[in-house]
C-alpha cells in the first residue's frame, strides 16, 4: 500500500464533488481526501499499484491540475 501527496487547485466543494466523481472510479484507489484547510489543498490518496501520473492525469481529466509531492510506503518511510 502506498500513500501518494499531491498539491492541488482543488478549492471548493463544487471542485470537490467534480473531482470526486473521476478519483471513485479509479480502482487502484483505495483511499482518497482533499484538505481544502491546507494552503496547498493536498490530496492524500492510497492503494496498491498507485501509478502517480495516472492519478494527475485523473484529476486533470477532471479539470484540475494535481502536482506530486510527497510518496510514502507501507511502513511510513518516503519511497
Amino acid at each position: 500500500m502506498k500513500i501518494i501527496k499531491f498539491k492541488t487547485n482543488i478549492e471548493s466543494e463544487e471542485a470537490l464533488t467534480k473531482v470526486a466523481s473521476y478519483l471513485d472510479k479509479e480502482e487502484s484507489i483505495s483511499r482518497w481526501h482533499v484538505d481544502t484547510e491546507s494552503k496547498d489543498t493536498l490530496l492524500s490518496v492510497s492503494g496498491t499499484d498507485l501509478d502517480p501520473h495516472r492519478i494527475e492525469n485523473v484529476v486533470q481529466q477532471a479539470g484540475y491540475k494535481a502536482e506530486i509531492i510527497r510518496v510514502v510506503g507501507i511502513g511510513g518511510k518516503d519511497l
